[in-house]
């Protein structure tokens, strides 16, 4: 059983979590606090596994709160505010949870404590740099183990139970489908725009109508933006658009 307390000065955000841990059979909340000064009296005289953090409170913020703490449990921080979340991962918060919460990305949240208490873990104030995101994957190609970076993408394209990762250097031809490798790529950084194609947002040069450009070999490159992935790059240029 993991002891959880929920520390936020928001009474509708502590109702929101506590609904939320109460869903959770592995999850028993031992109390909710308004602030970091109740927080500090809990973890006195409890024992506590995992502590919801708001970052955000009056008198002495969650990430102050936290590098006060010698001996802190398992911290998942939680705020409205999206600009704090390398500083919480900077002090090795176990994830970062942006409000409004919703229960999907909280059972995201409540399976990584259960797999990290399961095996002991305990986060401290020292960065580690050992979870941070890679730069790079594998993929079988040529009866090997090809390594890939994600900024050498240009765009991946499928061929039926194959895919084509094509890079400035050259190809690498993968037996697995576009949904499977869709997964693995980083959110954000590669968008599905047909589906035939993903490709890398860092590389796309310009929106042509239904064509997205890129520039392959310094020659511009167009692949077509299929029907159903419309609305989703049009989001991404609004998103961008000055």
């Amino acid at each position: 059983m993991i002891d959880v307390i929920i520390v936020d000065d928001e009474p509708l955000a502590q109702d929101v979590l506590e609904t939320y841990v109460s869903k959770i059979p592995d999850f028993n909340l031992v109390t909710k606090c308004n602030n970091a000064f109740e927080a500090n009296e809990a973890l006195k005289n409890h024992k506590i596994d995992l502590m919801f953090l708001d970052i955000q409170m009056p008198q002495l913020t969650g990430t102050d709160f936290l590098k006060t703490l010698e001996h802190p449990p398992m911290v998942i921080f939680t705020t409205a505010y999206p600009n704090f979340a390398v500083e919480g991962f900077e002090l090795n918060a176990l994830d970062y949870l942006l409000k409004p919460i919703s229960m999907e990305r909280f059972m995201k949240a409540a399976n990584k404590a259960i797999a990290t208490h399961a095996k002991g873990g305990k986060v401290s104030a020292i960065p580690d740099t050992s979870e941070k995101a890679e730069d790079f994957f594998f993929v079988k190609a040529d009866k090997k183990l090809m390594k890939v970076a994600y900024e050498d993408i240009l765009y991946i394209e499928g061929l039926k139970d194959y895919v084509i990762i094509r890079m400035e250097t050259g190809r690498i031809i993968t037996l697995q489908t576009m949904k499977s490798l869709e997964k693995k790529m980083p959110t954000g950084r590669f968008q599905r725009i047909h589906r035939s194609y993903i490709v890398n947002v860092d590389r796309i040069r310009a929106i042509d109508g239904n064509m997205v450009e890129l520039l392959e070999k310094n020659q511009p490159k167009k692949l077509p933006i299929g029907k159903n992935y419309r609305e989703a790059i049009l989001a991404l240029i609004n998103k961008n658009r000055l």
